[in-house]
């Protein structure tokens, strides 16, 4: 066990009997998404209802902080632990902040305290540059990652270090797969080691052992993808691999090899992987990967499986790179400089974060090479005064701190992670609260926040012996948590007054048979990731402004704002923008490249990504729609009492990475969330 656990927290009988049989007032998705993707299936059978995940969260994050004090020796008030606890606990329940999805789906399992904290943490980055001493760690690293939902950046550093070699095949040798995780990845490392010459290539790889199409995985949960993932998995690698046989890996080779192993994890149908490619701005061949007249085939067979950015400096021309994003989307931007050199750009230069190396996948955490990092989303429109809001903050960044208290499986992870302890406080409905209380008081409590958040660090950290955050607030692009209580992700404008919202469910999951007798329009995935995509009807209520009636320089000023005001880390972002703006988009990269870490770019209409989250509708087909459909929270209601016999009706497993739309197949239709 990583993190022995001495006494369990228990939250008390007489204050959750206020919450059993009861429901948050959810948004418009918010019961579909919540029992989808986070309710776990319990030891009778049945899932759990939102009193219960919650009583899990918060009893884990409480038992994490317990036995942390216990194991070193450090006070502990078990009164004041459970008044912050139900504190902690009715702050949540009426959404004035969420964990990560990361959070609401493992935080207070067995499976932490035994293996590590890797599965409660969003999302890492891991750098290529050393890959001339260790070929397969980088690939390896992204794999187990993802196969924990956590979704993973890479960069192209390692491009021309590394000479690909015909394998040397042993004449006894075969591999057998283990049933695990682990034994997954050991298969591709194998593999992978095997072409520059580290071990020979097993003569046979025996898949026997990996349990069937369907099974249940009891400790993790979801169901298992069988071995066929795997086994086209290294079909295709070594198809690629084949093709360079005597020739030095290069960015294009390295990006495959990645788009491939998170092809693996997401055939699963049970996972999703989240990727973020990082590459050299002046790398021709890497700037054309994303180009659907050169590399469409490459695109739609495992291209699609990560976004691809440049990393750019003080020397950047962003002419012709400005150009092509104009076209597609890609490629997105990203100043490591301005990452490592500041914080919150109002605190000026500091270079606290001076090892940093890359970024995440939705690009709003600034990372070290094999550094992890969680998150946790506040609803600032759901208060009503600054004090309110601190207060929340207040037990956020409990939660996030307490992430850190418990190492991972990796030592080379846990020796940068345990010095760092980064997290991201994050918000969502920015937008909203915008139109409430106005853009200059909302710059207000970000600042007030964010100076209440360090004093809050000093306490804590004391108080925990551990070392203070590195960086501690970020704006993610939110999705599936903003669900629950029906806000706009991030810093994101409503797509528009009325259009569908798709969500991916998996073939296997009976929630379809449910949307299927509302009559829900559901489609195959086109993305060849075995899931049903199904289409929403929303109709906006409160916001005044859409995408189409904000210019794209109020947008990019909006997240120039809010990383002067809030994030030290970064604001993850995508700029939409009409098609008479394209040709804008090179002078805003040169007017704000010292104001912004991280930026993309997608264009409004004709962005030619099918079955994107979100896509405008008129009045009339939205109420066409609405008048075939039994809505599904109506339903619900209805049929409550047999759902609740059967713990497989409302239950998706894992849900996308980084709790972001964008990090679901990573084309950049998609940043708008998790």
């Amino acid at each position: 066990m990583l993190f022995p656990i001495k006494k369990r927290f228990e939250l008390s009988k007489s204050f959750l009997s206020e919450y059993v049989g009861r429901q948050p007032k959810w948004g418009p998705l918010g019961y579909v998404t919540y029992k989808r993707t986070y309710a776990r299936r319990k030891e009778d059978g049945t899932t759990e209802e939102f009193w219960e995940t919650l009583k899990r969260v918060v009893e884990g994050c409480f038992t994490i902080q317990m036995n942390h004090c216990l194991n070193c020796r450090l006070p502990w008030d078990e009164r004041k632990a459970m008044k912050s606890a139900q504190k902690m606990y009715e702050l949540m329940w009426n959404f004035k902040f969420l964990p990560p999805g990361r959070g609401l789906w493992m935080m207070g399992t067995d499976y932490i305290y035994e293996r590590g904290s890797a599965a409660l943490n969003n999302c890492a980055f891991v750098s290529t540059e050393e890959i001339a001493d260790n070929f397969s760690d980088p690939f390896c690293f992204l794999m187990e990652m993802s196969m924990l939902g956590v979704g993973v950046a890479f960069d192209t550093k390692g491009a021309g270090k590394v000479l690909i070699q015909e394998p040397k095949v042993s004449v006894t040798q075969v591999h057998i797969v283990e049933d695990s995780k682990e034994g997954w990845v050991n298969a591709v490392r194998t593999i992978l080691d095997s072409y520059v010459g580290k071990v020979k290539r097993p003569l046979a790889i025996d898949y026997s052992e990996i349990r069937p199409l369907g099974t249940p995985i009891k400790k993790f949960g979801g169901i298992a993808p069988g071995p066929e993932p795997l086994k086209k998995c290294i079909e295709t690698i070594d198809n690629v691999m084949k093709e360079y046989i005597g020739k030095k890996i290069d960015s294009r080779l390295i990006v495959d090899l990645f788009n491939i192993i998170g092809k693996c994890v997401v055939s699963g149908g049970v996972r999703r992987t989240a990727e973020l490619a990082l590459g050299d701005y002046q790398d021709e061949e890497y700037l054309k990967l994303k180009d659907p007249d050169i590399n469409g085939q490459r695109m739609m067979e495992w291209g699609w499986a990560s976004n691809n950015s440049v990393i750019c400096d003080e020397k950047t021309d962003f002419t012709n790179l400005g150009i092509q994003t104009a076209k597609n989307g890609e490629p997105g931007y990203f100043w490591l400089e301005n990452a490592r050199k500041y914080g919150r750009i109002k605190d000026g230069v500091t270079w606290a974060d001076a090892k940093a190396a890359g970024t995440n996948p939705c690009s709003e955490q600034t990372l070290e090479s094999y550094e992890i990092c969680n998150l946790v989303e506040t609803f600032p429109s759901f208060h009503d005064s600054l004090e309110e809001y601190l207060n929340t903050l207040k037990y956020a960044y409990l939660y996030a701190k307490t992430v850190t208290l418990i190492p991972t499986h990796l030592e080379r992870t846990n020796a940068i992670m345990l010095r760092n302890r980064r997290i991201g406080l994050s918000q969502s409905g920015i937008i909203e609260n915008f139109f409430k209380i106005g853009k200059h008081e909302h710059m207000r409590w970000c600042d007030e926040g964010y100076k209440y958040l360090c004093e809050l660090d000093k306490f804590y950290s004391s108080w925990l012996c551990i070392p203070t955050s590195i960086k501690m607030t970020s704006v993610k692009p939110s999705g599936t948590v903003s669900l629950l209580p029906g806000v706009t992700p991030g810093i994101h404008y409503a797509h528009s007054k009325y259009y569908y919202r798709t969500i991916r469910v998996d073939k296997t999951s009976e929630l379809l048979n449910i949307l299927e007798k509302c009559n829900y329009r559901i489609e195959d995935s086109l993305y060849g990731d075995n899931t049903k995509v199904v289409y929403f009807p929303v109709k906006e209520k409160y916001m005044e402004r859409f995408k189409e009636d904000v210019s794209i320089w109020e947008q990019v000023e909006n997240v120039a704002l809010m990383q002067h005001y809030w994030a030290d880390n970064q604001v993850s972002v995508t700029i939409t923008f009409k098609k008479e703006e394209a040709s804008q988009i090179p002078f805003i990269l040169d007017t704000f490249r010292d104001r912004l870490k991280s930026i993309s770019f997608l264009p409004l209409t004709d962005h030619k990504y099918p079955q994107a989250p979100y896509q405008e509708i008129s009045e009339e087909e939205y109420e066409e729609y609405v008048s075939k459909i039994t809505p599904i929270e109506k339903y619900v209601e209805e049929n409550l009492e047999s759902f609740n016999g059967n713990g497989t009706k409302f239950h998706d497993t894992d849900d996308m990475y980084c709790d972001s739309d964008k990090c679901y197949f990573n084309a950049r239709s998609n940043q708008q969330e998790n």
